[in-house]
This record gives C-alpha cells, sequence and structure tokens, in this order.
C-alpha cells in the first residue's frame, strides 16, 4: 500500500533552496512513499477571518490545500529561515491549516520538517518555530530524524539538483523515518495489561 505525502517549501522564490529539496524527496522517495508536491503558495491570500466569513472553506487556493492535506497521509515541509524564524509564507499556511476550529486540515496529521539555507545553523531556528506552529494547530510532527542543510548553496548542482551525497544520505534517513512515523502515529501500537 502506498503512503501518499504532500510536500511543499515555505519559500515563494522559483528556485529557492527549500524548493528544491521538496523535489529531491519526492525523486528519492523510498518505495511505499509516493510525494506530491504543492507549489502554489503564493496564490494563498493572508489570512482573514472576513474572508472565512464569505468563503467557509477558503478561497480557492485555500479550500484546494486544505483538500490535498486531508487527503494525503502526511505532510512534508522544507522551512526556509528568514531572521531566525519562519517566513511570513509559511506561517500563513500555517494559520490557514488550522482552521476552523472544528475540522482543521492539521489536526491529527502526522508532519516532517526540514530546511536548507545558506547560513551555517541550517535552519534550526525556523524549525523548532514551526514544530511548534504546527503543534498547536495539532500536527503530529515527527521527533526524528531532523534534516537541517547548512551551507545549502553547496549542496546543489547548477541544475538545482542535490549533489552532496551526505545531505542525500540525510534525506533518505528522513523519509524512511517519516514512513514508518505514519504507520505508528496512524495505528498506534495498543498497550494490554498483564493477567487481564
Amino acid at each position: 500500500m502506498t503512503t501518499n505525502i504532500l510536500g511543499f517549501s515555505g519559500s515563494l522564490r522559483l528556485d529557492s533552496l527549500n524548493r528544491r529539496l521538496t523535489r529531491a524527496a519526492r525523486d528519492l522517495a523510498p518505495a511505499g512513499l509516493d510525494i506530491s508536491l504543492f507549489d502554489r503558495l503564493a496564490e494563498v491570500p493572508l489570512f482573514n477571518e472576513d474572508l472565512e466569513a464569505v468563503w467557509p472553506a477558503g478561497p480557492g487556493s485555500v479550500d484546494e490545500l486544505r483538500g490535498l492535506v486531508t487527503h494525503s497521509d502526511g505532510l512534508l515541509i522544507a522551512t526556509p529561515e528568514y531572521n531566525q524564524s519562519i517566513s511570513g509564507v509559511m506561517k500563513n499556511v500555517v494559520d490557514w491549516l488550522s482552521r476552523p476550529d472544528d475540522a482543521a486540515a492539521l489536526d491529527g496529521k502526522p508532519v516532517a520538517i526540514m530546511g536548507a539555507t545558506t547560513g551555517s545553523w541550517g535552519t534550526r531556528y525556523a524549525q523548532k518555530e514551526l514544530r511548534h506552529a504546527l503543534t498547536a494547530a495539532g500536527a503530529i510532527v515527527m521527533p526524528q530524524p531532523m534534516l537541517f542543510v547548512a551551507n545549502g548553496e553547496r549542496a546543489f548542482d547548477t541544475a538545482g539538483r542535490l549533489a552532496d551525497p551526505a545531505v542525500e544520505r540525510r534525506l533518505v534517513q528522513l523519509l524512511t523515518g517519516f514512513h514508518r512515523w505514519i504507520a505508528l502515529v496512524s495505528d498506534p501500537p495498543r498497550l494490554v495489561a498483564s493477567g487481564a
């Protein structure tokens, strides 16, 4: 049985390091894991409850994204790091997907986070912030393994393909771990009392 993952990057740049990272994840997905990418976050308007009043499901791009998230088995998010935090785009997406309160697309959704940056810290601050926001929205964020790609401009070739074997190995480890994480949180083991 195939596990369907929706992946996206929190950067709007067409050739950002994090879009490259999501494409690499799609291309390196292990057997049994299918990763589809959503590259249209620029079409998602700023969150506004007045828009919710007009469109309860959200404007078209929001409704589509919510549907994709709801019907996926998990989310793979590549976050950039801006000023030691997540991008405004990423926060906006979390805000939309955390609504409405009684039917949030993120509620109970398994999520894996990764990120690439030109800096030496590899999106550590942004991943911490994103993990906090996603958890507050009800997502079940995978604690390990983590993927922090530092000096990301060196990890990709001039065509934008992943060219660093160490990063590739860690990305495959993250994807394999995420596949197991989804299975675990989707069907948690049951504890049976001894002598019962």
